[in-house]
């Protein structure tokens, strides 16, 4: 019984840790296409637009 109970634990923990992984990837590409939008729109006047 404890050995199913493992397993079933495990299995909540890592579809659990999926999720979070997905939901992290995604918000790394809105991210990722807002730096680029802004670089790309800033990039014309000649001065940097970030402060490092």
């Amino acid at each position: 019984m404890a050995l199913i109970l493992l397993i079933l634990l495990l299995a909540i923990l890592l579809g659990g840790l999926g999720f979070a992984l997905h939901a992290l990837w995604w918000i790394a590409a809105v991210v990722l296409i807002v730096w680029l939008v802004g670089f790309v729109f800033r990039a014309g006047e000649g001065r940097r637009w970030y402060r490092w």
